[in-house]
């Protein structure tokens, strides 16, 4: 039995259930676990039965509950290291040091300097080198950008926390098990043969997903600014296609978003438009898939009816109830499963 369930689609959480043999994998946990659980369970899946969580990129709509999620089930997350270094970078806190701490690092420096220009025999070493650092340099309102002194009022729960013992699940960063893959190179997870490749997205190493088992092939390419050539090969000779439709143009021109946020998804690093995409299926798609999910929708800057209508042209009567059924993946709520 092969299974794709899409749990949610959009720019508040992106989830994915495939199964494949005795094999269960998350595409992305945009949602929180206990969202995601809620969905897998309305959609007749079993949260408890996941094997692996694969992650396309680092935004917070497909890794909102990985953290949870993967602690809870005690299961492998799936990263590109690049990916896994930057998601990790936003889950864990940045390190202050204390005003007095800065203060020492900047006197020592400045030893250090001094010690190096003496030992090359720099004219006027002390007074090049030799700054001297006060109290004074730094205002009271650049000192709030420090963290509190020892002994403050303000560092007594941090000091509090500091003295309990610390274990792994106390770093935001942890995961059970961490597994590394690279673009271009496939690989396995139990009976799910993975292909992941590169897509044009602003993200550190952003992916998309083709998925085989038991000979059905199903693709995952959504948060993608065009289709390159590289994506249009991978998406060749697929039996379920979930693709991105974001925005409508007009919609989106005229729409509540900031003018530099419509110009990031405009870009070639941002969203397909319901246009591009039904280019894509009109020009480069292939026809051959049984099921063609359109993804990502916005909810401000697009309507169902308008990325159906648009799909629906591009594919020109090629629809019928073996090929090409078309299907609009939602946010709040789970598609039927697809089996195959």
């Amino acid at each position: 039995m092969v299974r794709f369930t899409v749990l949610a689609s959009g720019s508040k959480g992106n989830s994915t259930v495939i199964t494949g043999g005795n094999t269960r994998v998350l595409v992305d946990a945009g949602l929180s676990c206990k969202e995601l659980f809620c969905r897998m369970e309305q959609a007749g899946e079993k949260p408890e039965l996941l094997d692996a969580i694969i992650i396309s990129h680092e935004h917070t709509d497909h890794v909102n509950g990985v953290s949870v999620t993967a602690r809870k089930l005690g299961i492998p997350v799936y990263f590109t290291e690049g990916t896994h270094r930057a998601w990790a970078r936003i889950v864990t806190p940045r390190k202050r040091m204390t005003y007095t701490q800065w203060l020492e690092q900047c006197r020592q420096q400045a030893a250090d300097r001094l010690a190096r220009a003496q030992a090359e025999g720099v004219p006027d070493a002390v007074e090049l080198f030799a700054e001297p650092i006060s109290e004074g340099m730094v205002t009271a309102v650049d000192r709030e950008a420090f963290a509190p002194e020892p002994g403050s009022a303000e560092a007594g729960a941090a000091t509090e926390a500091e003295t309990k013992e610390a274990s792994p699940e106390d770093d935001p960063a942890w995961l059970p098990k961490v597994e590394y893959f690279k673009p271009g190179e496939r690989f396995r997870i139990g009976d799910i043969a993975v292909s992941p490749f590169t897509i044009p997205h602003d993200a550190a190493d952003p992916t998309g997903f083709v998925f085989e088992a038991e000979d059905v092939r199903m693709a995952v390419a959504t948060d993608l600014g065009y289709i390159p050539p590289n994506v249009k090969a991978q998406l060749a000779e697929v039996d379920v296609l979930l693709l991105e439709s974001n925005h409508d143009l007009e919609m989106l021109r005229d729409g509540p978003y900031p003018w530099q946020v419509k110009q990031r998804v405009l870009s070639r690093v941002g969203h397909l438009s319901n246009d591009a995409t039904a280019e894509y299926l009109e020009k480069d798609y292939d026809g051959g898939a049984a099921w063609i999910i359109l993804a990502h929708l916005s909810e401000s800057n697009n309507l169902p009816e308008l990325a159906r209508v648009a799909a629906e042209r591009a594919l020109r009567g090629r629809g019928s109830l073996l090929a090409n059924r078309l299907l609009l993946a939602a946010q709040n709520e789970p598609l039927s499963s697809i089996c195959f």
